[in-house]
C-alpha cells in the first residue's frame, strides 16, 4: 500500500493526539485519582499506535506500545499514579513528538529508546523505585507478566448457536474454537484476519468470532481474536493452516462439546442472576446521568462541522483575492472617472460582496493562540523542576484568534519571555516566604482582541526589574550614559533589557543567560509589525505587553505624495495627520521639531531619506503625518494626503531585503506601484 498519500494527515492527528496526551497528563497530575483523564490519554495513545503500525513507523508504534501498557495498568489499578512516573511517560511523548517532528522533515522517525522502554517495562512490572540487583531481574518479572496477547477472550453462546454445534456433532462434524494471536508490530492487520477467514472458510463453515466481522474488517481490536468453525478437519490440521499466515504469533484450536457449553451457560446464568439483582438500584440511579450524558455528546456531535483544509490551498486563494482587490481599486479609479450611475453601481455592490468576501477569507486564515499556549505547561512544569520552583501556570483567553502567518512566528519569542519570566523573573520558594509571598509563584499568559489588534501579555507576581542593577550592566555595556541614565523613567529603564545583549544573568544556565537576551525577541515581534512594552514594579512583578496585527496580508494604510509618487504608511503605525506652518517647526540639538500637544517631537524628511530632489525645500504650510513606535513619535513630512485605502502587502523579494524605512510595496487601482513605509525603522 502506498502509504504517502495519507502522511499529512498521520502528521497532523498524531500532532493533535500528543497534544492531547500532554494536556491530559497535565491533568492526571493535579488528579491522580481520576481515571477517566486516563482513559483520554489511553484512547489517544492507543489510536497513535494504530496509525503509525499502520503507516510503517514501527518505532513510534512500539513506544505508543509500551506507553500505552503503563496506562492500562493505572487504569486497572495496578499501580498508583506518582510524579515519577509521569515523568517517564512525559518524556515518551517527548520522544514521540521528536520521531514525528523527523519523519515531518522527511526522516524515518527512528530513534534509540531502549533505555525509555526498560523504564517503562519497570513501571508495568510494578518495580518503579525499587531497588533491583539486575537489569535481568526486571525482564524476568515482566516476562511473567500477562501481555495484550495471551489475555482470553470469553466467548458467550446463543441458543442458535448451541444448537448448530449440537446438530453438527451428530453428523460427525469437529466444532473447533480457534484462538489467533498477530504480532504486536502487525502492521495491516485487517489484512491477516481476512486470510484467516479465507482459510477456515475453505475447510468447513464459520459460525461466529469475537470481535464480530465488523470489527475486525476495521482493525478496532488488540492483537487477538476467536473464531468458532464447523469443520470435518482436525484441531491440529487447523492450527497448522492458520500458522502459515506471516505476521500470526499463536494459534490454539480446542474441540467444543454442546454438553460442556450448554452446562456453562447455565453456571454463568445463575451468578449473573444475583448479581444484576444487587445492581439494579445502582442502575436505576446511573440511567438520568448516562441519558444526559448522551444528550451532551450529541449536541458536540452536531456543533463539530468541520473539515481540513491543506494551507497551500488557502494561501492559493488568498493570493487570487489579493488580485481581486487590486482589480477592484482599478474598477474604482475607472468609476470615478467616468461618473457612469450603472457602472458605479456595480463597482459598490461588488465592493461591498469583496468585502464580505474578505472577511471569510481572513478568519478562515485565523487560527485560536490556544495552537501555541498548549505547548506552555508542559515547559513551565520541567522548567519549575529544573529551577527548583514551584510555579502555577494560568492561560486566559487562549480561544483568542490571530492569522495563521502571525501564529508561526510567535511560539518562540513567548517561550523566550516566559523562560525568563522563570529564571529571572519569579523567586524561589525560600525567597517568596522570606517576603512574605505564597511559596507558589503565579505567572499569568493572556490574550484578548483590541481593535485591529491581538495583545499578549505575560505576568509574573516575581522579583520584578531591579532597576539599579539594570542601570548598572547598561553604563557598563555602553547601552546609555551617565547623562541619558539619569533622565530615564522607570518604564524606560525597564524597557533597557531589551537592548541588544544585555543580561544580567550571573552564571549562564540551560534556561538562559546564553546571550541571546530579549532583544531578539523584540525585533521578531517588530518584524510582525507588533511592538513589546514593558512594566515592572520591584519585589511585585513584572508584565510584558506585546501587541500584534489582526493579518499580515491586507492592510488599511494612508497613501501620501511625495513629488511625483505615491508612499503608503500603515494606519496601525498613525495617531493623526496634521497640516502646520513653517514658522511652527523648531531645531533643537541640530533635528528639526515641532511642538506636538505639549510633547517635542522630531521631524522626518521623507523626501531626504529617499534622497528625491527638492529634499531640502520647505513650502510655508507642511502636511505632517505623526507616527508611533511604543512610546516614542516622530512627523514625517509628506508632500500631500491621498486618502485611506485598504492594500495588498506585497513582498519586495530577496534581492531588495535590506532597503531602508520600506517594508513592502503594493499596486494601486491606476496599475502604479506604491511603497509602503517602515515606520519603525525611521523611529529606530
Amino acid at each position: 500500500m502506498d502509504t504517502n498519500q495519507y502522511l499529512e494527515m498521520f502528521l497532523e492527528e498524531s500532532k493533535e493526539h500528543l497534544q492531547a496526551c500532554n494536556e491530559h497528563l497535565l491533568e492526571l497530575e493535579k488528579n491522580p485519582e481520576d481515571l477517566a483523564i486516563v482513559n483520554e490519554v489511553f484512547r489517544s495513545a492507543h489510536t497513535l499506535k494504530g496509525m503509525s503500525a499502520t503507516m510503517g513507523y514501527e518505532d513510534i508504534a512500539d513506544l505508543t506500545h509500551k506507553m500505552e501498557n503503563v496506562l492500562d495498568a493505572i487504569r486497572n489499578s495496578k499501580i498508583n499514579v506518582t510524579t515519577e512516573i509521569l515523568d517517564v511517560v512525559f518524556k515518551a511523548v517527548d520522544y514521540l513528538e521528536e520521531m514525528v517532528v523527523d519523519i515531518e522533515a522527511g526522516g524515518s522517525g527512528k530513534k534509540n529508546v531502549q533505555e525509555l522502554v526498560n523504564a517503562l517495562n519497570l513501571i508495568e512490572a510494578g518495580q518503579m523505585g525499587v531497588d533491583l540487583q539486575s537489569q535481568e531481574t526486571a525482564a524476568t518479572v515482566i516476562e511473567d507478566a500477562p501481555t495484550n496477547d495471551q489475555v482470553e477472550i470469553e466467548m458467550i453462546y446463543d441458543e442458535y448457536e448451541l444448537t448448530v454445534i449440537s446438530q453438527s456433532q451428530e453428523q460427525g462434524f469437529n466444532a473447533l474454537e480457534v484462538a489467533v494471536s498477530l504480532r504486536s508490530d502487525c502492521l495491516l492487520k485487517a489484512a491477516r484476519v481476512f486470510m484467516v477467514f479465507e482459510i477456515l472458510e475453505k475447510a468447513g463453515e464459520i459460525i461466529k468470532s469475537k470481535p464480530n466481522v465488523e470489527y475486525l474488517e476495521n482493525e478496532e481490536f488488540d492483537e487477538s481474536f476467536k473464531i468458532v468453525l464447523v469443520t470435518k478437519e482436525e484441531a491440529a490440521v487447523i492450527q497448522a493452516k492458520v500458522m502459515k499466515v506471516s505476521e500470526v504469533e499463536s494459534v490454539t484450536v480446542k474441540n467444543l462439546t454442546a454438553e460442556t457449553l450448554i452446562e456453562g451457560k447455565r453456571a454463568k446464568e445463575t451468578n449473573l442472576q444475583s448479581a444484576r439483582e444487587t445492581k439494579q438500584v445502582a442502575e436505576i440511579g446511573k440511567k438520568d446521568a448516562s441519558q444526559e450524558k448522551a444528550k451532551k455528546s450529541t449536541s458536540t456531535q452536531n456543533t463539530n462541522k468541520t473539515i481540513r483544509v491543506n494551507i497551500d490551498r488557502l494561501d492559493i486563494l488568498m493570493n487570487l483575492f489579493e488580485e481581486l482587490v487590486i482589480d477592484r481599486g482599478r474598477l474604482q479609479s475607472i468609476a470615478s472617472e467616468l461618473h457612469n450611475p450603472d457602472l458605479n453601481e456595480t463597482v459598490e455592490r461588488m465592493t461591498r460582496v469583496s468585502g464580505d468576501l474578505q472577511n471569510i477569507i481572513l478568519n478562515m486564515r485565523m487560527i485560536p493562540v490556544e495552537t501555541v499556549f498548549n505547548r506552555f505547561p508542559k515547559m513551565v512544569r520541567q522548567l519549575a523542576r529544573d529551577l527548583d520552583k514551584k510555579i502555577n501556570l494560568e492561560i486566559i483567553g487562549a480561544e483568542t484568534e490571530l492569522d495563521r502567518t502571525v501564529i508561526d512566528e510567535i511560539g518562540d519569542p513567548l517561550v523566550h519571555l516566559i523562560r525568563n519570566a522563570l529564571d529571572h523573573g519569579v523567586e524561589t520558594p525560600a525567597e517568596r516566604v522570606a517576603k512574605g509571598k505564597p511559596e507558589e509563584g503565579t505567572v499569568t499568559l493572556r490574550a484578548y482582541h483590541s481593535g485591529n489588534h491581538v495583545f499578549i501579555e505575560l505576568e509574573d507576581d516575581g522579583a520584578g526589574v531591579n532597576k539599579s542593577r539594570v542601570l548598572k550592566k547598561a553604563l557598563e555595556r555602553g547601552i546609555v550614559t551617565e547623562e541619558t541614565a539619569a533622565s530615564l523613567t522607570d518604564k524606560q529603564v525597564a524597557e533597557l533589557i531589551l537592548a541588544s545583549g544585555f543580561s544580567t544573568a550571573e552564571s549562564i544556565t540551560d534556561v538562559s543567560g546564553r546571550g541571546v537576551g530579549l532583544d531578539v525577541v523584540k525585533n521578531t515581534i517588530e518584524s510582525l509589525g507588533g511592538h513589546i512594552t514593558i512594566e515592572s514594579k520591584e519585589g511585585q512583578g513584572s508584565l510584558f505587553q506585546v501587541q500584534l496585527p489582526l493579518t499580515l496580508s491586507i492592510i488599511s494604510v494612508m497613501l501620501v505624495n511625495l513629488e511625483k509618487d505615491i508612499y503608503a504608511i500603515p494606519l496601525s503605525s498613525i495617531i493623526e495627520t496634521a497640516i502646520i506652518q513653517k514658522s511652527e517647526i523648531l531645531n533643537a540639538h541640530n533635528q528639526k521639531v515641532i511642538d506636538f500637544r505639549g510633547s517635542i517631537v522630531p521631524l522626518v524628511n521623507l523626501k531626504g531619506i529617499f534622497e528625491m530632489d527638492n529634499a531640502h525645500e520647505m513650502d510655508e504650510y507642511q502636511s505632517i503625518v505623526i507616527v508611533r513606535k511604543g512610546d516614542k513619535l516622530a512627523g514625517l513630512l509628506v508632500d500631500s494626503f491621498i486618502g485611506q485605502q485598504e492594500i495588498v502587502l506585497k513582498s519586495l523579494g530577496n534581492y531588495l531585503q535590506s532597503v531602508f524605512a520600506i517594508s513592502g510595496a503594493t499596486i494601486l487601482g491606476n496599475g502604479q506601484v506604491a511603497l509602503i513605509v517602515d515606520c519603525n525603522s525611521l523611529i529606530k
